[in-house]
C-alpha cells in the first residue's frame, strides 16, 4: 500500500479502515495498541490539517452508519440540529447556519420534507421568504438520533485523559478563530470561499 506518493499523503479513512479490519481478523493482535501501531505511524508527521479532516471523516462516517438505521442522512442532521435549536428560520438563515449553499439545503429540505420531517411555508407577502418547520415527526427524532451522537463522541474519547481532551478543545478553538479572522480578511478583499462540505 503506497501512502505517500509525489509528496501528498494519500492516506485516508479507507486505509485506516482496511489496516483496522486486518489487524481484527487476526485473533492473536485483536487489540486496541495493534490496530493504533499499524496506522499512526504513517500519521506522525501528517499535517495538522489532514489529521482534522480524517477525524472528522472517521467520526462522520461512524455516525452517519448510525442515523441509517433510523432513515436519517448526515447532511438532514446537520439541519435537524439547527431546527431542533428554534425552527422557523427562513431557508437561507438555515443554510447560513448550516454553513451550506442554499440550493443544497433546499434540495435536502425537500427530501426531508417527503419523509415527513419538516414542512414548509412561504412568508404572506414574500413568495421567496420561506420558513422552515419541524413536524411532530422530525421532533421524535431528536430523541431517537441525539443518542447516536452521544455515542459516537463517547467512542471518539476512549482512553483520552480529560486533560487532554481540554487541551484539544482549546487548541480546535484557537484553530477555528484564526482561520475565521482569515476568512473574514479574505472576504474584506473580495474573496469568495467554497463550501467545504455539501448538505447531501
Amino acid at each position: 500500500m503506497h501512502l505517500y506518493q509525489a509528496g501528498l499523503s494519500t492516506f485516508s479513512i479507507k486505509s485506516i479502515q482496511s489496516l483496522t479490519r486486518a489487524v481484527m481478523s487476526n485473533p492473536v493482535q485483536k487489540n486496541n495498541e495493534s490496530i493504533a501501531a499499524d496506522w499512526r505511524g504513517v500519521l506522525t508527521d501528517e499535517r495538522l490539517a489532514h489529521l482534522i479532516k480524517s477525524a472528522f471523516r472517521c467520526t462522520s462516517s461512524s455516525l452517519s452508519r448510525r442515523l441509517r438505521q433510523h432513515d436519517v442522512l448526515y447532511g438532514h442532521w446537520t439541519l435537524l440540529r439547527i431546527l431542533w435549536r428554534g425552527d422557523g428560520l427562513t431557508q437561507r438563515q438555515l443554510s447560513e447556519q448550516a454553513g451550506v449553499t442554499e440550493p443544497s439545503t433546499i434540495n435536502a429540505l425537500k427530501a426531508m420534507e417527503a419523509q415527513g420531517y419538516v414542512f414548509r411555508l412561504k412568508v404572506p407577502g414574500n413568495k421567496k421568504n420561506i420558513r422552515v418547520f419541524l413536524t411532530p415527526k422530525g421532533v421524535a427524532l431528536r430523541s431517537a438520533i441525539v443518542i447516536c451522537a452521544e455515542e459516537v463522541n463517547d467512542i471518539a474519547m476512549q482512553g483520552v485523559p480529560s486533560e487532554d481532551l481540554a487541551t484539544t478543545r482549546r487548541t480546535l478553538l484557537a484553530i477555528i478563530d484564526n482561520l475565521t479572522r482569515d476568512a473574514a480578511r479574505q472576504d474584506g478583499e473580495g474573496s469568495v470561499a467554497d463550501d467545504a462540505d455539501e448538505v447531501v
